[in-house]
This record gives C-alpha cells, sequence and structure tokens, in this order.
C-alpha cells in the first residue's frame, strides 16, 4: 500500500489528534463482499449451531467493526469513475440473503430451534444490526440502479422490514429536499433522534405517496400497494413458521433493522441545511449537506454508504467509486457509532455541536453561508 501526500482538510473536518488521514488504494471489490458477507454466513452458523458462534456474531457486528476501524481510521476516496459491474452482484447477493435469511432466522428466535432464551436474543440483535448496517445499504444502492429487476430487489427487502416507502421516499422526496424543512428525513439541530424518528418515518410515508401519485396520475397500480401487500405477505408468513411469536418475531427484527436506518438519516445530514440564495430559491445539492465519515472497515462493511455526500451529488454512481470530498463535513467516529452516540440526546448534542459549529464558520466560500438557526 503506497501513502501520498496527504490532502488539505478543512479545519471542520481535521481527524481527532489521534488519528492521520491517510492515502490508500482504492478498497478491492473483494474486500467489500468479505465485510458485508462475512457476518451473514457468521450469523447463519450461529443460529444453527449457538454457543460461542453467536457471541461471535453478535460481537462482530456490535464490536469488532468499530475496533477494525480504529486501526487504520481513514482511508482517502476513490480517485476515478472506473466502472465496477461486478458490484451488482455483491448488491444482489446481500438483497437476496437478506430476504432468504429473515424466514430463517425468525424461525430460529421464536421456532422450534433449539437454542436457550438468551442464544435467541443474541441472535436477534446481530441479525438486526446486520439487516439495517449492511442490508440497508446493499437495497439502496439497489433502488437507484437502472435496472427494473435491481429496484424491485431493493423494494423487496424495504417491504420486507415493513418500510417499502424508503424505496419511493427516498428517491423522489429526500433526494430532492435533503436538508431542507421540506424534506422529512432531515434532522434539525437541536432535535432528538426520538423526535426526528416518528416524524421522518410518517413524514416519508405519506411525502413519498404523495410524490407516487403526482407521477401515476391515476395510470396503473400504485408502488404502495405492492409495498403494503408484500408486507402483509412477509407477516402472514412469519405466523405461519411460528405463529404469534413468529409474528412478533419478525415485526421486532424489522423495526431494529428500520431504527438504524432512521439513525443513519439523522446523523448523516443533522443540522445541515441548504442556503437560499439572493433569488429565495436554495442553493443546489452539494458536498456540504451530509455528514461523511472515513473510517475503513465499517465503510467496506456498509457499501461506502459513510461517504454520503459523493452519493447525494452521484446517486447513481457505483458505491465502490464513491469519493470522499476534502470540502465536505466529516464526522470523527465510524458511522456505526456515531449512531450509537444519537441514542442519548444530550450526549449526542455535547458530541456533534462543536463539530456543527466549525462547519457553519468554515464553509467554502464559493457556496452560501449555512443560514440554519
Amino acid at each position: 500500500m503506497t501513502a501520498p501526500k496527504s490532502p488539505t482538510i478543512s479545519p471542520d473536518v481535521q481527524p481527532p489528534p489521534d488519528q492521520t488521514p491517510m492515502q490508500a488504494r482504492p478498497l478491492p471489490l473483494a474486500a467489500f463482499a468479505a465485510a458485508a458477507l462475512s457476518p451473514l454466513a457468521l450469523i447463519a452458523v450461529a443460529a444453527a449451531a449457538g454457543g460461542l458462534w453467536l457471541w461471535a456474531a453478535f460481537l462482530y457486528m456490535a464490536v469488532l467493526t468499530v475496533l477494525l476501524d480504529q486501526l487504520i481510521p481513514l482511508t482517502a476516496g476513490q480517485t476515478d469513475d472506473t466502472e465496477f459491474p461486478a458490484a451488482n452482484t455483491l448488491l444482489v447477493a446481500v438483497g437476496l440473503g437478506a430476504l432468504i435469511f429473515l424466514p430463517l432466522a425468525t424461525w430460529a428466535i421464536a421456532g422450534p430451534s433449539a437454542l436457550s432464551p438468551g442464544e435467541r436474543i443474541l441472535l436477534f440483535f446481530a441479525t438486526g444490526f446486520w439487516l439495517g448496517q449492511v442490508g440497508h445499504p446493499a437495497a439502496h444502492e439497489l433502488i437507484h440502479r437502472s435496472h427494473r429487476w435491481q429496484f424491485r430487489l431493493g423494494a423487496a427487502y424495504y417491504s420486507a422490514i415493513l418500510f417499502g416507502q424508503h424505496a419511493s421516499a427516498h428517491r423522489l422526496v429526500h433526494h430532492r429536499h435533503v436538508a431542507s424543512r421540506a424534506d422529512p428525513n432531515t434532522a434539525r439541530a437541536g432535535e432528538s433522534f426520538y423526535r426526528f424518528a416518528p416524524r421522518a418515518w410518517i413524514g416519508s410515508f405519506r411525502d413519498g405517496a404523495r410524490a407516487e401519485t403526482a407521477l401515476r396520475a391515476g395510470r396503473g397500480l400504485h408502488p404502495y400497494a405492492l409495498y403494503l401487500g408484500l408486507s402483509a405477505a412477509v407477516l402472514i408468513l412469519a405466523t405461519l413458521i411460528a405463529g404469534l411469536p413468529g409474528l412478533l418475531a419478525w415485526t421486532g427484527l424489522a423495526l431494529h433493522a428500520q431504527s438504524q436506518i432512521l439513525l443513519s438519516d439523522y446523523v448523516q445530514h443533522y443540522g445541515l441545511t441548504r442556503a437560499h440564495r439572493p433569488d429565495g430559491k436554495l442553493e443546489a445539492v452539494g458536498p456540504a449537506h451530509s455528514w461523511n465519515t472515513a473510517h475503513w472497515f465499517t465503510s467496506a462493511m456498509m457499501l461506502n454508504a459513510p461517504r454520503h455526500s459523493d452519493h447525494h451529488v452521484h446517486p447513481s454512481r457505483p458505491f465502490p467509486a464513491l469519493h470522499l470530498p476534502d470540502d465536505a463535513p466529516r464526522l470523527p467516529w465510524p458511522l456505526p457509532l456515531a449512531c450509537a452516540l444519537a441514542l442519548s440526546p444530550r450526549t449526542w448534542r455535547r458530541a456533534i455541536a462543536p463539530h456543527l459549529a466549525r462547519w457553519r464558520n468554515t464553509r467554502p466560500t464559493d457556496t452560501p453561508r449555512d443560514t440554519s438557526a
């Protein structure tokens, strides 16, 4: 691995003193595949064998990822727009893996498996973490793909976790209105996650339905009918697998995954607002409107979802090619750790306040000053 001269990073995005920016070769696709699929294989073995395998699966998702990030904390962005035809294969593998494993996990957690109550709890959390931190980034990429069947696979995943509206609201509402009051999935400065989450869930459901209705003008089957129909079908399947406990287990896994999606939205846009230009219109969406993280292992596991600014500027760019802009706000923590901090509103506000204040005072001079309160 070569180590060219480090890029210049603006004051608001300087890493902590014990972390030094480093340039690195772009991660090969095999690294993304290993980081994203290894925990699924480990969780599957744990569901069958229990014991130490369950602890290994849980600790992989909850602890190991953050520890590995600290060993090599910062990586540079991709420097070209190389095509990655195999990237879609990985997305499909993760999406199908999630849809296949959900009923198996439901049976292991709530059905007549040989797992003890404690082992079932560990399996529940390990599976939920993977669904939210790996399954969601893959489905998110799939709903941005141009091939209809890939979009449908991503939408099927969201419907399976009872969050089908995300396939519409994310593309038609969030990407259009991000960092403005019109976007229900942009967290306002000072707003706690617990106030944000219901507002974002309800708002994205409502606004996504309106956007799809406007597109169709009464023609064809409304996508929400498909989302809700598939969600109803998976709940029936869960009941057939393990009765009422199966229904509760599947619903619990879905809510666990949803909470991580909402936490990601909360953290990645917290307090960032598109400024108003002299003509009263909002500035164009740019790198300044998303928080990013540069930690290598969680970036690989989450398919570069932490490189969020470049995704908003180039939604169709393959995930291995996403850049890490130097002129974008950057968090000093891995994204999963930032999401954990957000669960404690007082801790989160204390931790993020200096970074948000520095960013507002040091935005690049070629963009309007951030006018958020």
